[in-house]
């Protein structure tokens, strides 16, 4: 496997986020994930945003981190937000996942963040278990779904 940064907008990183958005749609009977985004957010060094390609060059996996400080949604300063960890699901079980979130965990801790955060919820058993596995720890809720009771908050001190 290969890890390469790429933007938010790019095709491979479009492909992948669209196949997430479809199974969070599967998952939780909506649209998908609403959290407003933007390709700028993951731009370093307030962001990255990494795909991890096979051997054939098809993109696998994907993952990036933005910059967060104190906000009204409940993020403190110094937070880097993790998004869209995502392992196209013939691959996972392969340890890509925690590939790609070691690496966004050292891009974040360079770029000078102190806590690495990330909201997932009560559907994605396996996020669940990929976070707190890799020494994440609930935290207060913030968000876009912070008032959603499926909605569950994870930290880890970078």
């Amino acid at each position: 496997m290969h890890i390469r940064r790429v933007s938010f907008d790019h095709p491979d990183a479009v492909k992948l986020n669209d196949q997430v958005q479809a199974e969070y749609a599967v998952r939780y009977g909506d649209d998908g994930d609403a959290t407003p985004m933007a390709a700028a957010d993951f731009d370093p060094p307030n962001g990255i945003y990494l795909i991890a390609y096979d051997e054939d060059g098809t993109p696998v996996a994907s993952g990036g981190w933005r910059a967060q400080d104190a906000n009204d949604e409940g993020n403190q300063d110094g937070d880097a937000e993790l998004k869209r960890m995502f392992v196209v699901e013939q691959l996972r079980g392969r340890g890509l996942a925690r590939r790609i979130l070691a690496a966004l965990e050292e891009d974040a801790r360079a770029a000078g963040r102190v806590r690495m955060v990330l909201e997932t919820g009560t559907k994605q058993p396996e996020a669940i278990a990929l976070y707190t596995s890799s020494g994440y720890e609930p935290c207060a809720k913030f968000g876009y779904y912070r008032h959603y009771e499926s909605s569950r908050c994870f930290a880890k001190s970078l």
